[in-house]
């Protein structure tokens, strides 16, 4: 559009038009300030056929009824719709837009449909439609929070058919009286029921299955638990107080086994005193003996005092209340009357007198042996000199002053502080055990954790290595447990506490983040035990995928949460003792391991084999790139442990990564699994499938694995019985150990020399993987049969 003088002529021309350029066209001219537009014309755009409607994705009854969708547009028109099934055509060709009704089908069916006119055809997105079933039984079927009368049920869904769930059943027995049997439904997705009125200290037994449209799926195995004993029903006799000076001792009569003949009452493990001023209470305290110093009361108010005897099921009734008036506090911290007798009192100094030189003379003669300024050698006896050893202590009798340890102390932020406030534990409710290991930076100890009502939990303490951090290390080490406070998902390690460990005046105290104990330690270190440990053992297939789902879940929920781990591999994944596979370690896993990190110039140390793309070029980390490192978590799995592109430095891996190249398939690793391993790893993060994706995929991988081989249990394999006595009994499940006997997998890792690895050529050119499957080395019926359906290797 523009002016052009009197009597000249205006073009304009599109090259290589498409869609997008049809429309209405005209000119318009401008003469002597007054505008002309000239007729309108229209421009249409011909091509093969776009669509407005594909075939979506269903799930059905079997040989159920239902139809498909398929529409499409020109110009130029008329579109003919052709339908798909599979690699077959479906009925005759039809006009745009086209529905297509398929009286049903009872196994898994693709469809898709092409759009044809004079310029060519258009083909549509595959969609598939599964069939329903029954659902898979219920996993982890757990018993908690157990008293005398009540417990509460939970348990994850399983596979759910392809159909929601509506409803699941639990069936609860006693051993003793099998045939009655309560039966409670339970509307979903509530996956908990609370069992009231169940008798004290009885054994019961729980199963659950799930239901929906298709039917109910079998009922899981028995969990068996027992309920508590009553409580106590006796109160603690003659309760006194003995006044000393300004301590004051509560006494009160032991229980005698008399007392307690009702065997449905649990022994007792100890008493609870609770003691208060102005009715606040000033102080609680258990003990396991008949006496009690009090602390924290003030002499100058009525005191009351009272005590209960305890056991598992609780606390029995308290005493009556015992009542201390401040008179009495007072008159017993004042000094005897001038009148009172002597006699008595220069005895007492005579007695402490005489047993203080005694006991200064014992201690000076001992002293004196022991010191390194006493004699080497002492006199001869027979013709042999008495060796005096000396003594491997110090006789400094200064003690450090120690600092209080808060979170005020330690100079973090405040936000922080207000996080942690409520997990804080203090450093005397739990003791410290073994070393489990110890890296660079840190360790993680074995601990003993003091419950409230007395009992001990065996946990797990990561602790920073003293001497080498400062404020700003803390504040990095603690956030990992805000960030950990925040998660409550069964595959996802939960923070149980922090605390502060009292070191001398004048130096930080030593931050410690307190985690659930998982019996079988760290994923890696257990595949390479299975592979190369000092008794290699069989995992099966199942298993391995088995490990896979669990990351997968608690990888999905941490997405959920806009969480991006930035670390997930094998060594940073735990297993607990039910074989439950956790993901752990957010954020000290880099300080504390150190092999498979790579430092780049000042940046930290990274995790380079097991970083995406787009963060060894950017420095971009998603939940995108958290998938990829699944994908090598995958790899880790399927190989038993080997190290990913063994044979490059980290400082090749990217160069090595754009060109193509990409982790080879390992023997045995089945077609699908491979696949979705790829999938993990495409060059665009955004074409990579989410982490729900993939635990369903997983969860059918695992379901057809099961269909094949129903004999074999994934869940267990010989680690914990003899292998001649496996052999011998080919139906009995060896167990992963008992807790007296738990498999030492600390030395695992460090067993590794040249192990097979596996890295595919640049675009994934050039390899023939089908000559390196071994399935005369399968690990079970499943895997075997599997290998016959699928032969053939596939690469990325």
């Amino acid at each position: 559009m523009g002016s052009l003088p009197a009597g000249h002529r205006g073009c304009n021309s599109l090259k290589s038009v498409d869609r997008t350029d049809s429309g209405k066209y005209w000119c318009q001219v401008e003469i002597n300030g007054k505008k002309e537009e000239s007729q309108q014309v229209w421009l249409i755009v011909e091509g093969v056929p776009y669509f407005t409607a594909e075939p979506e994705d269903l799930s059905v009854i079997p040989n159920t009824p239902f139809h498909m969708v398929c529409a499409a547009a020109g110009p130029p028109e008329p579109v003919t719709i052709v339908w798909w099934m599979g690699d077959s055509r479906v009925g005759l060709p039809d006009i745009s837009p086209s529905t297509l009704n398929v009286s049903g089908i009872n196994q898994s069916t693709v469809f898709s449909c092409e759009a044809h006119n004079i310029r060519g055809l258009s083909s549509s997105r595959t969609a598939t439609v599964q069939i329903k079933a029954i659902p898979f039984p219920p996993l982890n079927v757990t018993v908690t929070r157990i008293t005398s009368n009540n417990a509460s049920i939970t348990w994850l869904p399983g596979f759910d058919g392809l159909s929601p769930l509506h409803s699941c059943t639990v069936q609860v027995a006693e051993p003793e009286e099998s045939e009655e049997i309560s039966v409670e439904v339970v509307p979903v997705p509530s996956f908990t029921k609370t069992l009231p009125g169940l008798k004290h200290s009885s054994n019961y037994s729980v199963r659950v299955q799930c239901t929906n449209e298709m039917g109910s799926s079998p009922f899981t195995d028995w969990v068996y638990f027992q309920t508590l004993g009553l409580a106590p029903n006796n109160t603690p006799q003659n309760v006194h107080i003995i006044q000393r000076d300004s301590c004051l001792i509560l006494e009160w009569e032991a229980m005698v086994p008399e007392m307690l003949r009702d065997n449905t009452i649990d022994s007792a493990i100890g008493y609870k005193l609770e003691w208060s001023q102005d009715n606040i209470t000033q102080g609680e305290m258990v003990v396991q003996e008949t006496r009690a110093n009090l602390t924290m009361w003030n002499p100058l108010k009525d005191l009351l005092i009272r005590v209960c005897i305890l056991n598992s099921a609780g606390c029995g009734p308290w005493s009556e209340p015992l009542l201390v008036t401040a008179e009495d506090l007072i008159e017993g911290q004042r000094q005897p009357p001038y009148g009172t007798s002597w006699v008595p009192v220069v005895l007492g100094i005579l007695t402490a007198l005489v047993t203080a030189v005694a006991l200064a003379l014992i201690l000076l003669r001992k002293r004196r042996k022991e010191t390194r300024f006493g004699h080497a050698f002492g006199s001869m006896v027979g013709g042999d000199p008495i060796v005096h050893f000396r003594a491997v202590r110090s006789f400094n009798r200064e003690v450090p002053e120690l600092i209080e340890a808060t979170l005020d102390s330690i100079g973090i932020s405040d936000e922080l502080k207000t996080k942690l406030k409520d997990v804080l534990i203090q450093e005397q409710q739990f003791t410290l055990g073994r070393m489990l290991g110890k890296g660079e930076f840190g360790s993680v100890r074995e601990g003993q954790l003091k419950l409230p009502d007395g009992s001990l939990q065996k946990v797990a303490v990561k602790m920073l290595k003293a001497d080498i951090f400062t404020s700003n290390d803390i504040e990095e080490f603690l956030k990992e447990a805000a960030c950990m406070k925040e998660f409550d998902h069964p595959h996802v390690t939960k923070l149980i506490g922090v605390s502060l460990r009292n070191r001398p005046k004048g130096r930080l105290p030593i931050p410690m983040v307190i985690l659930p104990f998982m019996k079988h330690g760290d994923l890696h270190s257990f595949l390479l035990m299975s592979r190369i440990g000092e008794t290699p053992f069989n995992l099966p297939l199942q298993t391995l995928l088995k490990f896979m789902i669990d990351i997968a879940s608690g990888m999905e929920y941490l997405s959920s949460k806009n969480f991006i781990h930035r670390d997930l591999a094998a060594r940073n994944c735990m297993l607990d003792e039910n074989m439950n596979v956790c993901v752990a370690d957010f954020g000290l896993s880099k300080k504390i391991y150190s092999g498979d990190y790579y430092r780049q110039g000042c940046a930290s140390k990274l995790p380079v084999k097991w970083l995406a793309l787009e963060s060894l070029a950017d420095n971009l980390y998603t939940t995108h790139s958290d998938v990829w490192a699944f994908g090598v978590t995958m790899w880790e799995i399927v190989t038993r442990g080997q190290t990913p592109y063994a044979g490059i430095e980290n400082a090749e891996i990217y160069n090595y990564l754009i060109s193509g190249n990409r982790l080879k398939q390992p023997p045995e690793c089945l077609e699908e699994v491979y696949d979705l391993m790829c999938r993990c790893w495409h060059s665009e993060p955004k074409l990579r499938p989410s982490f729900g994706a993939l635990k369903f995929q997983l969860e059918m991988i695992l379901a057809r694995l099961s269909l094949l081989s129903s004999s074999q249990n994934p869940l267990y394999v010989n680690i914990g019985k003899p292998q001649e006595a496996c052999r011998n009994d080919a139906t009995v499940n060896c167990p992963f150990g008992t807790l007296d006997d738990e498999v030492n997998i600390a030395g695992a890792a460090a067993a590794v020399t040249s192990d097979y690895r596996y890295i595919m050529s640049p675009l994934c050119l050039g390899n023939d993987a089908e000559n390196e499957r071994h399935p005369d080395a399968s690990d079970g019926e499943a895997r075997s049969l599997l290998y016959d359906l699928e032969m053939g290797a596939k690469q990325c």
